[in-house]
């Protein structure tokens, strides 16, 4: 094992809070009422521009609606998350103590999100969380995004990590799709936004906590995490 590659939201941190709140002005703006954590913990994971649109979508903007209209007000929810981006979030617990063993490890650290990247960095910097990665893919820096497996190729190859010799860790479907599509194993959270996942969507772990993936991934220094 040379790579450990995390999803942002919901795997790293808690970001639902602040997301609703910087969305709420926006709805209000469009005559629209605004959405509660909750509803926003299950919009979350394709982007801030997809997640206005399934915001627009809930409040009941027709269809043949939502892209105009999630054009018009992009420039104004764009401005408020990037004010409040990190503000409202926080770490889950754990992560800064797991991430700083991990690297002590000689581990390469990387984020693979679809995340705009002038959100995730700056969620980064709010939560002095900036140096301990060695790369970031976020959901603008290809043409492509998740599901796509060449986010994750993308981050391996800069990495100069093979992809079994690398280990994804999300929190939702999606994320297991993408490292099955690129040949990586896969660890999910169960904190995390995507909820119980089984069948097709099940990873090859499922962790409680940072402490013990932290543990499992430095008491054997050799590990190579099977693909199931």
């Amino acid at each position: 094992m040379q790579a450990i590659l995390f999803d942002l939201d919901g795997t790293l941190i808690d970001t639902a809070p602040e997301i609703a709140a910087a969305l709420g002005p926006t709805l209000a703006r469009a005559g629209l009422d605004p959405a509660d954590a909750e509803q926003v913990r299950g919009w979350i994971g394709d982007g801030a521009r997809a997640l206005l649109a399934k915001a627009l979508r809930a409040s009941g903007v027709p269809e043949h609606e939502l892209a105009g209209r999630g054009a018009a007000l992009w420039p104004t929810f764009e401005l408020d998350y990037e004010e409040s981006c990190g503000e409202k979030s926080r770490l889950y617990p754990g992560v800064r103590r797991a991430l700083e063993r991990l690297t002590g490890a000689g581990l390469q650290l990387g984020i693979v999100t679809n995340k705009e990247a002038a959100f995730a960095h700056r969620l980064l910097a709010r939560h002095d969380l900036a140096d301990c990665f060695d790369l970031m893919v976020c959901g603008d820096t290809l043409p492509v995004r998740k599901p796509d497996p060449a986010v994750l190729h993308h981050a391996l190859q800069g990495l100069q990590c093979q992809p079994q010799d690398a280990l994804y860790v999300g929190d939702a479907a999606i994320d297991v799709h993408t490292a099955r599509a690129a040949g990586v194993a896969v660890w999910t959270v169960s904190h995390g936004y995507g909820g119980p996942l089984r069948g097709a969507d099940a990873p090859d772990r499922v962790v409680e906590s940072f402490d013990e993936l932290a543990r499992a991934l430095t008491t054997h220094r050799g590990l190579r995490v099977t693909i199931f």
